[in-house]
């Protein structure tokens, strides 16, 4: 009869041996033991994976609680599972042995009360059919085997029982068979040996159950989104935020820095999902989830854009990411036409300000590519000098200014199919920070002459009181039309020119003289008070200075008041400026009086609003005969106006007017920036709180369900709003960051060593030598103006 296989020598056993039953019971009661005890431990082991994927999928304490469930859940069913496994294993001891009539019977060990006859003898020897191989018991290599055996059995008798079924093993084969210190005879190793030594093996490792309990616990962790690095913070539900409906005020740093991370976490849900439904591709729809590119390959448009985000926040994972991209996809050698000004402040910038970071802030989203050496250390910069070089193209015209666009392929400048051919002017004259840092960065001095070029040109048509009409020829190098405002293309040249002289430490006094008379200009021609609440608004003149004053203002214009203040202390905090011997003065004053008034101005903007978040255009109601800047008359509101208890119908309401077709919002940034330039220069910390509010809106309007992200408005004065699913590039680019900044310590990138650029993306100060430096000077004033 072939012999089951008997790793405990029970073939040995009879009923009549003292103590059989006994055993039998031991054997059976342990091995329930050891599968309450896998059971056990297998809920312990799942309990611990489920909490440490928790902690790592989990930054805040919102997620705990839906961690928990998916971790209960994990649990109960491993536990279920493991319970089937030591049921499974009971029922087969339960087979094996059934009855004593079984044992008896011989099925599992033969009776051996009686002698066997000797005919039975002689019947079964001649079924026994003598085996191919029959071991030697004297082989040298057996006798080998035997000693380590004999002594892997006595150092698992003196041993730690671990695993589950923890020295079980030693206790019930040691009863039944008290000498065996050798193998058994077809070496149907126990659990105990094996390489390991003498450690005994735990059920858990048996294939079948490991394989069922694996796909088990991978099944869960799957299911609960455990393997998709960013699956849990993207989806978060943000009505479980209950941080929006809080009116608490920060008291304290700690406050102002868990204010920050609510601003981290918005913009790892914009990054996490853009990754996720429009990874590479340069527009981002979060509604309907899509993507598409501007060009055949893309050129990164969010990518690049949203860089020195990820890097500021410290976001190294998601900027490995990015830079992969860059260093793998991005190429500027497609034959598409650009616009010449949006791809200089986001690519160009974006790139630059990447390499400034990485290079003079290292411990920030470190990469070790990036480190002095490796081979990509200069992969920014050379994708910055790459992309320059096609944009010198627009340059080749006949005045020097710029053309519109480019094809970035071809080399080669086009001028715009509108406005007869004309550039904006503020397109034209907001390219200057990015290639002279360039041009400070590579020793090019052909990118700093011909960007420096276009000031001249520009400054030479002597436009009186320094505002200059919105559109210029290159051809000419002469205004096309009258229209002035500090709205689209209008806005940055005058931004660009305090910038440009803060950015070379102060080396450059010619643009501080060109700012001056355009903040003069401002006064006179542009700022008026409204009728009923006296808000101080900058108007346009759409025929000139001789034209009549509009009451309109781009929610663009915003970004003036901040930079009237980063002007009037040039970096240093207000109170550093104050004392700073000969440098305050009655000008300096009124500069920041005006900040302060057209900072409040913008702020109701987005207090007039439905949803908190401010209209892309907002007339205001003035008089009749408006009244000029620094009136007597005029009496400035004060921050409590805004609290009215009146509601809709509170006076201060009457000044604002917004058009049904200019109630969009697109995200932008300008307000905060001046928000960010206010508290930096101010410290009142007024500003910081408005920010919040204005970031709480944001968060409870503009959220995307089901992990989409954050999309601008079509319409921001109706609740619900109604969205335009889109997310514009600057949203990650400019919002989110100066939120950040916003609420972060004054000393993160310091107003004295650093300039943003027009998509807020900062750029060192630095000292010019002799081979860059100023190549002009400006003409006398005349007052008069050319035109095309």
């Amino acid at each position: 009869m072939n012999r089951v296989r008997d790793p405990f020598n029970l073939h040995n056993l009879t009923l009549n041996r003292p103590g059989t039953i006994a055993a039998i019971n031991i054997l059976r009661a342990t091995a329930t033991t050891a599968a309450t005890e896998f059971r056990d431990r297998a809920e312990k082991a799942a309990a611990s994976a489920a909490q440490q994927a928790v902690e790592t999928a989990a930054k805040a304490a919102e997620f705990a609680e839906q961690a928990a469930e998916r971790t209960r859940d994990a649990i109960g069913a491993v536990a279920e599972a493991a319970e089937a496994a030591a049921k499974e294993v009971e029922r087969a001891l339960d087979q094996g042995f059934q009855s004593q009539s079984d044992l008896e019977q011989g099925v599992l060990l033969p009776a051996a009360e009686e002698p066997p006859e000797e005919e039975d003898i002689e019947d079964q020897m001649a079924s026994f059919s003598i085996p191919r191989h029959v071991p030697s018991f004297t082989d040298p290599v057996r006798q080998a085997e035997d000693r380590l055996w004999a002594a892997t059995r006595q150092r698992a008798g003196q041993g730690a029982g671990g695993g589950v079924l923890g020295g079980v093993q030693d206790k019930v084969g040691g009863f039944l068979n008290p000498d065996r210190t050798s193998l058994p005879m077809y070496k149907d190793k126990p659990y105990g040996y094996g390489p390991g030594g003498g450690r005994p093996r735990p059920l858990l490792r048996k294939k079948r159950v490991l394989g069922f309990l694996t796909l088990v616990v991978l099944g869960l962790l799957w299911f609960t989104g455990f393997f998709d690095e960013h699956h849990e913070r993207a989806v978060a539900k943000l009505g479980d935020w209950g941080w929006l409906s809080s009116d608490t005020k920060a008291r304290s740093k700690a406050d102002w820095l868990r204010r920050r991370e609510r601003v981290v976490e918005a913009m790892e849900l914009s990054w996490d999902a853009y990754e996720r439904y429009a990874w590479g591709y340069d527009e981002f729809h979060p509604v309907s989830k899509t993507g598409r590119n501007m060009a055949p390959k893309g050129l990164g448009w969010i990518i690049i854009d949203s860089l020195d985000t990820l890097m500021i926040m410290n976001l190294t994972s998601r900027v490995t990411h990015a830079r992969e991209w860059i260093s793998k996809s991005l190429t500027w050698d497609q034959d598409q036409d650009v616009n010449t000004f949006e791809t200089t402040i986001r690519m160009l910038g974006g790139l630059l300000s990447a390499y400034y970071l990485s290079t003079e802030y290292p411990n920030l989203a470190p990469i070790t590519d990036d480190d002095i050496g490796a081979p990509g250390e200069d992969l920014y910069l050379e994708k910055a000098r790459d992309l320059a070089d096609r944009l010198m193209s627009a340059f080749d015209t006949p005045s020097g200014i710029p053309y519109a666009s480019v094809n970035l392929g071809k080399f080669q400048g086009l001028p715009s199919h509108a406005d007869n051919g004309a550039s904006s002017t503020a397109e034209a004259t907001t390219l200057q920070l990015e290639f002279k840092y360039l041009a400070n960065l590579t020793g090019e001095k052909d990118f700093w002459d011909r960007s420096e070029k276009v000031m001249q040109v520009l400054d030479d048509n002597q436009a009186p009181d320094g505002l200059v009409p919105i559109y210029i020829q290159p051809s000419t190098g002469h205004f096309h039309t009258s229209n002035i405002r500090l709205g689209s293309r209008g806005d940055s040249y005058y931004e660009y020119l305090i910038k440009q002289y803060l950015q070379t430490k102060k080396a450059e006094p010619v643009y501080q003289d060109m700012w001056n008379d355009a903040l003069h200009g401002i006064r006179k021609h542009l700022v008026t008070y409204t009728e009923n609440s006296g808000f101080t608004i900058v108007g346009e003149r759409p025929n000139g200075l001789k034209g009549n004053l509009s009451p309109k203002m781009d929610h663009l214009v915003c970004f003036l008041p901040g930079t009237i203040a980063l002007a009037a202390t040039e970096g240093l905090s207000e109170r550093e400026a104050r004392k700073k011997p000969g440098f305050w003065n009655k000008q300096r004053e009124a500069d920041m009086k005006l900040a302060r008034e057209l900072v409040q101005t913008c702020w109701g903007m987005y207090r007039y609003m439905a949803t908190g978040l401010a209209a892309e255009i907002t007339y205001f109601k003035i008089p009749s005969d408006p009244l000029p800047e620094s009136s007597s008359q005029h009496t400035s509101p004060p921050d409590s106006i805004f609290d009215d208890p009146a509601g809709p119908e509170a006076t201060w309401r009457k000044d604002y007017e917004v058009h049904h077709f200019d109630a969009h919002n697109l995200q932008r940034p300008e307000t905060v920036e001046s928000l960010f330039y206010m508290y930096r220069i101010t410290g009142d910390v007024k500003y910081r709180e408005w920010g919040w509010e204005m970031f709480k809106s944001f968060v409870n309007y503009t959220a995307v369900e089901d992990g989409g992200g954050f999309t601008s408005l079509s319409n921001a004065n109706v609740i619900p709003p109604v969205t335009k699913d889109n997310m514009e590039s600057f949203w990650m680019a400019e919002t989110l960051k100066y939120f950040y900044l916003l609420f972060s310590p004054e000393d993160l990138l310091p107003l004295d060593k650093v300039v943003f650029n027009t998509e807020a993306h900062p750029l060192p100060v630095f000292e010019v030598g002799r081979l860059l430096k100023t190549g002009w000077e400006r003409k006398a004033r005349t007052g008069e103006t050319k035109s095309a």
